[in-house]
């Protein structure tokens, strides 16, 4: 009886045994297929980038579904970024908007695109925040001044000209009603440059919304919507650009998370003449050049219009009303400016917490 009872012992412990070891056996199996799967089960970012509006793009993300899917989004971006060239391109005479500045009609609804109206109605809101400095009916003045879509000329134009250039500047000589623009004076002439890109970055990001890509980066001619984190599961890094003409450096590094951004520099677009330096941005009040110490300014905000619209806006307000009107709206804003004790930074309130 009692050998019985040992052996019955005996067993147990080795039913026991045998069975931690087939789970740590197990366990072992299944961790070693968890790191095979982190190791090699990472997805490649598909990218996109190319030519248009005048600038490059670059497109970054995170795909969810198969090569054909792949190939038919590519495709389809393409279509969505030639489509607004088409409607809103100063480049392009057949293009809606140079229909419209071409127009001699007076008080008469000049037929468009929703999505032209869209973009001029959030440019006149943006007008009406900045208290005119941000401004789309100074496209005249800047070809005037060798920036826009004629001739580069590089020197100071007639005064004549930029006094009567200026004369019919002002987004209130244009309204919006349904899918018409109505402009009020013959010569009124739309620029859309400082705002179509961020409307650009917003559509490209919508739809990749729709297509249920949640991780990505949308980048055309500097302007970024980022959405989600990178393939890595690290979120997006973003670099905000040293003001230099001639190399590309960092001024600042930021992690914002899913949001949009816009900068707006003088440091790049310009002309010298007579030891002054003539910047590519317009004050839509003088009819000439900004002339502040603002090198450069980067808003984020949700919409990529709007923060595109906000940092002309912005550039042409100053630092100081600027900043200020950027502090009233509660919007995160990083300014650069060239000081005599060199490279400052300033920031608004909301723009502080994207330093940690």
């Amino acid at each position: 009886m009692f050998k019985k009872y040992i052996i019955k012992i005996v067993l147990d412990y080795i039913n026991i045994y045998v069975n931690l070891f087939f789970i740590k056996y197990c366990l072992k199996i299944i961790i070693f297929c968890l790191i095979l799967y982190l190791l090699f089960s990472e997805t490649e970012l598909v990218n996109l980038n190319g030519k248009i509006m005048g600038t490059s793009y670059s497109i970054y993300y995170v795909p969810k579904k198969n090569n054909f899917t792949i190939k038919k989004i590519n495709i389809e971006i393409r279509k969505k970024l030639e489509k607004i060239n088409n409607q809103m391109s100063t480049y392009l005479t057949t293009s809606e908007i140079s229909r419209f500045n071409s127009s001699q009609l007076i008080n008469t609804p000049f037929p468009v695109s929703s999505d032209t109206s869209y973009v001029i109605s959030e440019a006149l809101r943006i007008y009406k925040i900045t208290n005119g400095a941000f401004d789309i009916t100074i496209g005249k003045l800047v070809n005037l001044w060798g920036f826009g879509s004629e001739l580069r000329k590089s020197k100071i134009p007639n005064i004549l000209e930029i006094k009567k250039y200026h004369s019919w500047v002002g987004s209130d000589k244009i309204s919006v009603i349904g899918n018409t623009l109505i402009k009020s004076i013959p010569e009124l002439y739309i620029d859309l440059s400082s705002i179509a890109k961020g409307y650009s970055v917003d559509v490209i990001s919508e739809y990749l919304n729709s297509q249920n890509i949640k991780n990505y980066i949308v980048e055309i001619g500097g302007e970024v919507r980022i959405c989600g984190i990178k393939n890595n599961q690290q979120p997006w890094r973003i670099a905000i650009e040293r003001p230099n003409s001639k190399i590309q450096q960092a001024q600042l590094i930021i992690k914002p998370g899913t949001i949009s951004i816009a900068t707006s520099g003088n440091y790049r677009n310009y002309f010298d003449q007579n030891g002054k330096r003539f910047s590519h941005t317009i004050n839509p009040n003088t009819g000439w050049p900004i002339d502040n110490n603002l090198l450069s300014i980067t808003v984020l905000y949700s919409s990529c219009i709007t923060a595109d619209g906000l940092a002309t806006g912005f550039s042409v307000l100053g630092p100081e009303c600027g900043m200020k009107l950027a502090n009233i709206l509660n919007i995160p804003v990083m300014m650069i400016l060239s000081t005599k004790n060199g490279i400052e930074e300033r920031y608004s309130k909301a723009f502080k917490d994207y330093l940690n």
